[in-house]
């Protein structure tokens, strides 16, 4: 049985090597050859195959030569002769190559818990109190904590000099080579923990030892895509381990939740559950007094650090095992599979066919727009006994219930594959009850819910243009099913008395006083005109729902209020205005008592003669871009000025691109007619010469009344209660 891989890293000389697992939960390190390899369109007339194999391959694809090199400097060599005069297509990393060629996976017989994981988090000072800023001489490294395995160590600068830093930071590497990890975590790792390090090393030329088999952290500028945003990050790989940002999964799986106003460790750790929601028990540090307790109160600093590192494992130990069950299932590693999307996933499982079969491989098509699945609002208000339903993965099950593979995929792989892994999933599925042990269970749930993000993502990648083996004609024909399906299913309800509220692709939320104590009877009702192997599954029972607009609404089960889409929460919105959405939804929801009028009766009064503070108006924003980037762009006549990028340029240091601007709107002077030229960061809030204006944030408080006025009964005033503070 081939061993069980925990570590792999391709040389440049073109050796892998690789850290394996023993029985006895040890490392060892071993080395193999690597053979690269290419995809061609046709054979390259000027190349010098001396050292290569090349292959004719069976099917019609376009790529129909498959090229290997005996070792990995004759490849490297061989592929910008290839690229001049042919199509060229290769895997990369090489270390995807390497799994894919031997059909192996990482951590393939480990569970989650058998996999040697370290916990990252440092804190740092300055000599003149502002923000840390690794490239100051003055400024430098606090501490260094880690946490593997539950156990805390944290190493600690002696001394407020050069050598001892330098001396810090060697420590470091030596703990880290010790401790011998798989995967390190850490929250916000790549911006700025990692490439602080890396700066200080670099100032006492010390090298970035943190990798496996004797070699140092390289990094490179990255980027990641999130929905409609860019975040850019200094990527660092560590040869032959993982490294993990928790900061990135929490946005990734807030891509789907849209639930967290913030992705900062503190309040992601609430919001987790890792940390009590009045924060009992865990020490904070406000970070300009961070410096301070470690020079006067050394158990207080420590046990800031410690929680920092005790949240970031809990963070990694809720988010990460979807991804650790994706890497046992591709040929990819841990890095990977956190930082790329399911199409090149599931191009690798699809190219792993076929290199195997060699087979030609077509070109990526073109898919033209398609319509997608069927979204409605039927309501809007407040209803009660609300049911929540779902067809169990409508898209793969109708995928396989058509039973027609992607138009490029000559070797009819594309929906065994699905069918596969659809059937782990149930496998896994039923494990996840019936296992004899609590860590089995979660262990199978963990696979189940990995397999079920996979099989759902299958569809999507048939209408991805740059999938290879897309389809779009496919996709479209499974979504005009869905469609028809899913209002199928709408009508049946409202003939069985339901009143329908919410409808988005494969599911739908209702309103049934008769079934809400039977809600299988009610599903059991409707099934029958379900297709075979479509299956309609009870997802959820609430007390009440708040319907605001469609995919705007709000949830009741208890005193647990459940929010959906941005228009009800949006990250930026000021915290005066978040807590009074807030509480207009508890009490419409029937879940506190607390009219919202009240509270904007009171913000008014308080807005009136200023003595509301000033962060509970301060919107906050992430910059997506430096302030010197901003700069440019407004020199050579770019986008509008944005206010929140006229508070950065305020800042010392300035923020980095990424980083969240908290800022305020000061009072109009003559000539101030824009929001940017009133901005102000709330970091230089002063309240004499500075203030902020009444009259800006009275009038937003018009604005909310107007937009949820008529849930309260209440009909907006017909004059903006903002006039009250002119000249103010």
């Amino acid at each position: 049985m081939a061993p069980t891989i925990c570590g792999l890293w391709v040389s440049g000389e073109g050796r892998a090597h690789l850290t394996v697992a023993t029985a006895a939960g040890g490392r060892e390190e071993r080395t193999e050859g690597f053979r690269p390899f290419a995809w061609l369109n046709d054979t390259p007339p000027a190349a010098n195959l001396h050292g290569l194999t090349l292959e004719r391959l069976a099917g019609p694809g376009a790529f129909d030569r498959l090229v290997h090199a005996e070792d990995l400097a004759t490849f490297e060599a061989f592929l910008p002769v290839a690229r001049a005069a042919v199509a060229v297509e290769a895997i990369r990393p090489w270390e995807s190559q390497f799994l894919l060629q031997h059909r192996q996976r990482l951590y393939r017989d480990l569970g989650f818990g058998q996999v040697r994981r370290c916990q990252l988090d440092i804190e740092t000072g300055s000599e003149d109190g502002s923000f840390s800023d690794a490239s100051r001489p003055g400024d430098r490294v606090l501490a260094i904590g880690l946490r593997q395995g539950g156990t805390n160590r944290l190493l600690l600068l002696e001394a407020m000099t050069d050598a001892a830093e330098q001396h810090l930071l060697e420590s470091f590497a030596a703990a880290l080579q010790a401790a011998d990890p798989d995967i390190l975590e850490g929250h916000n790792l790549f911006k700025f923990d990692l490439d602080y390090l890396r700066q200080r090393c670099r100032r006492y030329k010390l090298p970035c030892a943190w990798g496996r088999y004797g070699q140092r952290a390289a990094f490179r500028p990255s980027r990641l895509k999130l929905a409609e945003r860019w975040v850019d990050f200094p990527r660092c790989d560590l040869p032959g381990r993982a490294v993990v940002d928790t900061y990135l999964l929490v946005q990734l799986h807030d891509l789907t939740a849209r639930e967290l106003p913030s992705y900062g460790l503190k309040e992601v750790a609430v919001h987790f559950g890792l940390t009590a929601e009045d924060r009992a028990g865990r020490t904070y540090l406000e970070g300009h007094r961070i410096q301070a307790a470690f020079t006067h109160d050394r158990a207080r600093f420590c046990a800031y650090l410690e929680d920092d590192l005790r949240e970031t494992q809990g963070l990694a130990d809720q988010l990460l095992p979807t991804y650790f069950e994706q890497v046992r299932t591709f040929p990819t590693q841990l890095q990977e599979a956190t930082l790329r999307g399911a199409t090149t996933k599931i191009d690798l499982l699809m190219l792993e066919e076929y290199y195997h079969a060699r087979q030609a491989c077509p070109l990526p098509p073109e898919v033209a727009p398609f319509d997608g699945g069927y979204t409605r609002s039927f309501q809007e208000g407040v209803f009660r006994h609300v049911l929540h339903y779902d067809v169990a993965s409508l898209y793969p099950s109708l995928l396989l219930s058509i039973g027609r593979n992607p138009a490029g995929d000559t070797l009819g792989v594309f929906i065994p594959l699905l069918r596969r892994l659809r059937d782990y999933r149930l496998q896994y599925k039923q494990l996840a009850r019936t296992a004899p042990t609590a860590e089995e269970r979660a262990e199978a749930q963990a696979r189940q819910a990995s397999f079920k993000l996979l099989i759902n993502s299958f569809y999507g990648y048939l209408g991805f243009s740059g999938a290879r083996f897309g389809d779009g004609a496919l996709a479209a024909e499974v979504t005009r099913r869905g469609r028809d399906l899913l209002q199928a299913l709408l009508a049946e309800f409202a003939r069985q008395g339901c009143t329908l509220l919410e409808a988005d692709t494969d599911g739908l939320y209702l309103s049934s006083e008769p079934y809400f104590a039977q809600p299988d009877e009610l599903r059991a009702r409707v099934a029958g005109i379900l297709p075979p192997d479509i299956e309609l599954e009870h997802d959820g029972r609430y007390d009440a729902m708040f319907c605001y607009k469609m995919k705007n609404y709000a949830l009741a089960s208890g005193r647990q209020v459940i929010l959906r889409g941005s228009a009800l929460r949006s990250r930026g919105m000021e915290p005066y205005l978040r807590r009074l959405s807030d509480r207009l939804i508890a009490f419409l929801l029937g879940v506190s008592p607390e009219s919202p009028l009240d509270l904007l009766a009171e913000y008014r009064r308080r807005l009136a003669d200023r003595s509301l503070p000033v962060a509970d108006l301060a919107k906050s924003e992430l910059l997506n871009q430096t302030p010197e980037a901003y700069e440019r762009l407004r020199a050579e006549g770019g986008k509008p000025r944005r206010a929140s990028a006229e508070a950065a340029r305020q800042l010392t240091p300035p923020p980095r691109q990424g980083e969240r601007v908290s800022y305020y709107l000061t009072a109009k002077a003559p000539g101030q007619a824009s929001d940017w030229q009133r901005a102000r960061p709330l970091a230089l809030y002063d309240a004499a010469a500075a203030p902020y204006d009444p009259a800006y944030y009275a009038a937003k408080l018009d604005d909310w009344l107007e937009r949820y006025g008529r849930f309260l009964g209440v009909a907006p005033a017909a004059t903006g209660q903002g006039e009250l503070f002119d000249g103010a």
